[in-house]
């Protein structure tokens, strides 16, 4: 399985009640074998330009590990999903998910030294 980062609009109405919409999609990318590993609701933003004659929407990125088969089924059914405004569905290139982690663990431990140094 790879890993993806789905990024989602949703519609601005939804901005209160978005977890049965949230759920569903949830519920489509476990339907399809797919596994989530993280998810962050960055909530009401105003958009650069107009989408379906809406100046804002809800941001949504949900991180997942899909199979082979899974994107082109999702991508299909989100294009017709009414609540969707606009969804991007990308592959995480592992080399820089990796280089990224490491460089967060260094950054940590030398907080973490920095800190024991001004405790002494």
């Amino acid at each position: 399985m790879k890993e993806y980062e789905l990024s989602i609009l949703f519609h601005p109405d939804l901005e209160m009640n978005l977890d049965p919409v949230v759920n569903k999609v949830k519920k489509l990318i476990e339907d399809h074998g797919g596994k989530i590993t993280k998810e962050e609701n960055d909530g009401k933003k105003r958009l650069a330009y107009s989408i379906s004659g809406q100046d804002f929407a809800v941001y949504y990125f949900i991180n997942v590990e899909l199979p082979a088969e899974a994107p082109a089924k999702l991508s299909s059914v989100l294009n017709i999903t009414d609540e969707v405004l606009r969804y991007l569905l990308v592959r995480v290139d592992e080399r820089k998910a990796k280089y990224a982690s490491r460089r967060k663990q260094k950054e940590e431990d030398s907080t973490e030294e920095s800190n024991e140094k001004q405790g002494e």
